[in-house]
């Protein structure tokens, strides 16, 4: 059964809206305005620490995901079904490309390959908020939202105004629309928690609200985003059952 949880009104109001690339009614890790936007929704805690002695099994299906060296790979938990790779151009690049990949009998087979943002800056081992640089690592993928209705997913989803994205981004562009569907990445946020939570496991200066959303067509504070349709097709596709998490990280680091 799916849940909903009901909008966080009094939350989102209570905080400055801010959006990655665009400002977010919701979130101070998604600053408003041009210089400043970006919005971060809230993240979740830190990497996935690597599970314990994996069967033989899983960590031969796990290396199948191409692109990822060994330090990467130790990060995937063996009972990751779904994985969404987030592939940066460059360590100071603000363009990358999104795949998902499922793991079956054979191992992983891969969905198509979306182009997307990330942060203006590029990428960090070290997150902090404020820097324009979206967070490398292995994190989950539990709780969505969004300004439009649930399309269906799977994960509990949060729909309400809190979702507002106004503004302009780093080129100028409209954020507007820019929070119709999120999907919150658990780096330093809370999972199980709508992505408008602003509780911060890693203290607020580690930075947080960072989010899968739809694409402005610019630079984002440190979130991730992609094209409304592939946002859809990514909510439809995410299921809890499956443990989805997203490795994200520019090409040389999730190399490692």
């Amino acid at each position: 059964m799916i849940m909903r949880r009901p909008h966080v009104a009094l939350l989102a109001a209570s905080l400055l809206l801010a959006g990655c690339g665009s400002g977010a009614v919701a979130s101070p890790g998604h600053p408003s305005g041009a210089a400043t936007s970006e919005p971060g929704p809230p993240a979740s805690t830190t990497a996935i620490p690597s599970s314990p002695s994996p069967a033989m099994s899983a960590e031969a299906a796990r290396l199948e995901l191409p692109g990822l060296g060994p330090k990467t790979l130790a990060q995937v938990p063996s009972d990751a079904r779904q994985a969404v790779v987030v592939t940066g151009r460059g360590k100071n690049s603000p363009t990358s490309e999104v795949v998902l990949y499922e793991r079956a009998s054979t191992g992983w087979q891969p969905g198509e390959s979306w182009p997307a943002h990330n942060a203006l800056k590029g990428w960090s081992d070290h997150h902090m908020g404020g820097d324009l640089r979206s967070p490398i690592g292995v994190y989950g993928l539990t709780d969505a939202g969004g300004l439009l209705r649930d399309p269906g997913t799977k994960l509990t989803y949060d729909q309400g105004y809190g979702f507002v994205s106004p503004g302009t981004g780093f080129e100028g562009e409209p954020l507007k629309g820019s929070f119709d569907y999120v999907v919150a990445i658990n780096y330093n946020r809370q999972p199980g928690t709508s992505p408008l939570d602003w509780t911060r496991p890693l203290g607020a200066n580690r930075g947080g609200g960072i989010w899968f959303h739809v694409d402005h067509g610019g630079p984002t504070h440190g979130c991730v985003s992609i094209a409304e349709k592939h946002m859809e097709q990514l909510l439809l596709a995410l299921d809890p059952h499956l443990h989805p998490v997203v490795v994200m990280g520019d090409a040389a680091s999730l190399a490692r």
